[in-house]
């Protein structure tokens, strides 16, 4: 297990690692490189691990999976976007995000059935031939040939003012919505590790914690599509405003009567599902298209590297706070609570908490029934500024919300939910 686990972080610390260089890249050549390299490298990654003989080389793979993380998920494509349609990009990056809630709805069901058929290296290998006879040409012939950018380039029009014109105020926005987006990633991470602990401790079976649990993507899908249709209608940060409301309000229902549970877990989904959106529009918003996709580049390294450590960071406080306490830490005031929590069914704190992932070694490729647990990777945090109203042109995205998709959301997910590490990323 230590090895499974070990292999994802290491990926994600990797993908953190790199996303500034892609971010600068993209910046400087156009997306479209750094998207079909994402490709090739999510295919060489996942040929790796389904050909390891042993597993320090199924931890390469998960490296090399890495940097196709840092060059093809979330981040890359809406600074792909952001370069193609600048301050238009808006409605390509919701509806990049709103597709992405449906990655593993997709993907966990056709794992789960090429697992049975074909074992889990060749489900690596089958994923992997998606990437390159799928992924490769929707980016090679879907995106742009975009030209080069240079600084300076009288002939590039004036340069667009962003909200924050300060170059100080600009550094400190900057700082502060990289602390906020990083803060929300640990929360959300160490929440969708522990959710099904969270929920048992409230006194719930395993079965009815998982179906509760079920809700969280039709709840997050459900405010994507919500911010796909109006969303044009408010400035970015009223979305990001609107994300943490959800989110501080579906945990403190979590942890309120059982019968508000349901209600929490739709509404916790529903505000860590538009923050993705957010996550890819209030930096459009607030500093301008001119070097967007290199700021996406740096805001994603504290992000991914601190995802990586999250649930560790949850493990510390699950063991300290218990479960209530933790959820009171992180609503934002419940570290001081006690240690244990009193738990309905009279068992007692070590027996309610418990790890709730499950990672399987399959390492032969005979077909094993196998179990995924989740960590969707979303949660919010709001900076204040001062709001103001804006409107996008409302754009269709073409190909090039297709191919961002794919790369960014579909097949990450698939590799992610293969029997050799049981946890899905929706990033």
């Amino acid at each position: 297990m230590e090895w499974i686990v070990g292999g994802l972080s290491l990926g994600l610390q990797i993908s953190g690692l790199v996303s500034p260089k892609v971010g600068r890249l993209i910046e400087a050549r156009g997306g479209r490189p750094m998207l079909m390299a994402s490709a090739v490298l999510l295919a060489a990654g996942l040929v790796v691990i389904g050909l390891a003989p042993a597993l320090p080389v199924f931890v390469v793979g998960w490296a090399v999976l890495g940097l196709a993380m840092g060059a093809g998920l979330y981040d890359p494509a809406f600074a792909a976007l952001g370069r193609i349609y600048g301050e238009q990009a808006r409605p390509a990056i919701a509806n990049v995000s709103l597709y992405g809630g449906f990655a593993s709805t997709v993907c966990w069901p056709l794992s789960a059935f090429l697992v049975e058929h074909v074992g889990w290296r060749g489900t690596c290998l089958a994923y992997a031939a998606v990437a390159l006879v799928v992924i490769l040409p929707l980016y090679a012939f879907g995106f742009p040939r975009e030209a080069p950018h240079r600084p300076g380039n009288a002939d590039a029009g004036p340069r667009p003012v962003p909200a924050t014109g300060n170059p100080r105020g600009r550094r400190f926005a900057i700082v502060t919505f990289a602390a906020i987006m990083t803060l929300a990633s640990v929360i959300t991470t160490v929440v969708s590790v522990h959710l099904l602990t969270l929920l048992q401790a409230r006194g719930l079976g395993l079965a009815e914690a998982v179906g509760l649990g079920a809700l969280f993507g039709p709840a997050q899908v459900g405010a994507r599509a919500l911010e796909v249709a109006f969303g044009k209608r408010h400035h970015p940060i009223w979305t990001l405003a609107i994300s943490t409301i959800g989110v501080t309000a579906g945990l403190a229902m979590l942890m309120g009567a059982p019968a508000m549970i349901a209600a929490g877990i739709l509404l916790y989904g529903a505000g860590s599902g538009v923050r993705a959106i957010a996550r890819g529009t209030v930096p459009l918003a607030l500093f301008g298209p001119e070097g967007y996709a290199a700021l996406i580049g740096k805001l994603a390294l504290p992000v991914l590297v601190a995802q990586a450590a999250s649930p560790a960071i949850g493990a510390v406080l699950m063991r300290h706070l218990g479960t209530t306490g933790t959820m009171g830490a992180l609503r934002g005031g419940g570290g001081g609570q006690h240690r244990t929590d009193p738990d309905p069914a009279g068992r007692p704190p070590e027996s309610v908490n418990h790890p709730p992932i499950v990672v399987r070694r399959y390492w032969n490729s005979t077909p094993t029934p196998h179990s995924n647990t989740p960590i969707m990777t979303r949660l919010t945090a709001v900076m204040p500024r001062r709001l103001r109203r804006s409107s996008s042109s409302s754009l269709s995205g073409g190909w090039r919300t297709v191919a961002a998709y794919l790369s960014a959301t579909a097949i990450p997910t698939a590799v992610t939910t293969t029997p050799s590490a049981t946890i899905a990323i929706d990033t």
